[in-house]
C-alpha cells in the first residue's frame, strides 16, 4: 500500500520536473534546483545533512549541497524519485512516514505557492488528520523562539499550543495550512489569526517560526 510519504515524494518530483530548475520557491534564496539538491543531500548524505541543526557542520552542508546542485537537474530528480540508498534508515516505512511526509508536503507547497496562479490543494480528511498528528508533535519545537503565545486550532475545535506566552495569538485553519504556518510560511498559509493587533503583526513578520 502506498504511504503518504511516497505519494508526496512523487508529487514533489513531478512538480520539480514541471517547474524546471530555475523556478522560484518560498525558501528564501532557493530556486527549484537548490530545493532539489537539499532533498537529495538530506537523504543521501547524513554526514552533511546534520548541518541543518548543528552549527559546526553548517559549512560542510553548504558545500555538499552546492556540489549536488551542480549535477544535471534530471539526475537530481531521479535520485528523489528512487529514494534513499538501500541501507538508509529512510528505507524503513515507519521512518519514511515520520520523517518525510511533512518534509515533502511542505516543499511541494514551497514550489506551488511561489507561483502567481497557485490554488490550494484539496486534501482528503485522512491526510489532514495525519498532518495534524505530526503538527501536534512538533508544534512547540517550531514555535520555541517566537515573540508571542501561539495556539493552533482546527475548524473542528482541536487545538495544540506552539508557544506559551502573552499576548496570545490563535491561528485557525486546516492542519495542512497550520503546518505551513508553523514551518515559517506565514505569508502563504491560509489561516485566520485572532489576538491583539500588534501581536499578530509580530507573528506575521517573525523569522523564528520553524526550524
Amino acid at each position: 500500500m502506498s504511504t503518504f510519504a511516497k505519494r508526496e515524494r512523487l508529487l514533489l518530483a513531478d512538480l520539480l520536473e514541471t517547474a524546471g530548475p530555475d523556478a522560484p520557491t518560498l525558501c528564501e534564496g532557493w530556486r527549484t534546483r537548490d530545493l532539489a539538491a537539499h532533498v537529495v543531500v538530506r537523504e543521501r548524505r547524513p554526514d552533511a545533512a546534520g548541518g541543518a541543526m548543528i552549527k559546526p557542520l553548517a559549512s560542510r552542508l553548504h558545500r555538499v549541497r552546492e556540489e549536488y546542485g551542480a549535477k544535471p537537474y534530471e539526475e537530481l530528480l531521479q535520485l528523489i524519485r528512487t529514494g534513499p540508498p538501500r541501507f538508509s534508515p529512510f528505507q524503513l516505512k515507519q521512518v519514511d512516514e515520520a520523517a518525510n511526509t511533512v518534509e515533502f508536503y511542505v516543499h511541494t507547497e514551497d514550489i506551488r505557492r511561489a507561483q502567481d496562479d497557485w490554488s490550494p490543494r484539496e486534501l482528503d480528511p485522512v491526510f489532514q488528520d495525519a498532518l495534524w498528528s505530526r503538527l501536534e508533535r512538533v508544534a512547540r519545537l517550531m514555535g520555541r523562539g517566537i515573540p508571542t503565545g501561539l495556539v493552533l486550532r482546527r475548524p473542528n475545535g482541536q487545538t495544540t499550543v506552539a508557544h506559551r506566552g502573552t499576548p496570545v495569538v490563535t491561528a485557525t485553519g486546516e492542519p495542512s495550512e497550520l503546518l505551513l504556518f508553523a514551518y515559517g510560511r506565514q505569508g502563504a498559509a491560509k489561516v485566520e489569526l485572532e489576538g491583539e493587533e500588534n501581536a499578530i503583526a509580530k507573528l506575521r513578520e517573525t523569522k523564528q517560526l520553524g526550524i
